[in-house]
């Protein structure tokens, strides 16, 4: 196994290291219903993306109301 043959000095380790901070996240506004939501992905809340609907909220609501009864009993 290699070692490394010089001890790497502080600032060779802080600029190597120097794209490694944390970026700031980018959020689009949905064309529909005005939620902010995630660049490229479909809207959470109405399930449009594009301009047309990636997501069946209703079967979605559904879902979630039968789960929400059985977990409640």
């Amino acid at each position: 196994m290699g070692l490394p043959a010089k001890q790497r000095t502080s600032r060779s380790r802080r600029e190597r290291g120097s794209h490694f901070a944390l970026k700031q996240t980018t959020s689009a506004k949905c064309s529909k219903c005005g939620a902010n939501n995630l660049p490229h992905c479909a809207c959470k809340a109405c399930g449009n993306y594009k301009g047309r609907q990636a997501i069946p909220t209703a079967k979605r609501a559904a879902r979630a109301a039968r789960r929400k009864k059985t977990l409640g009993k």
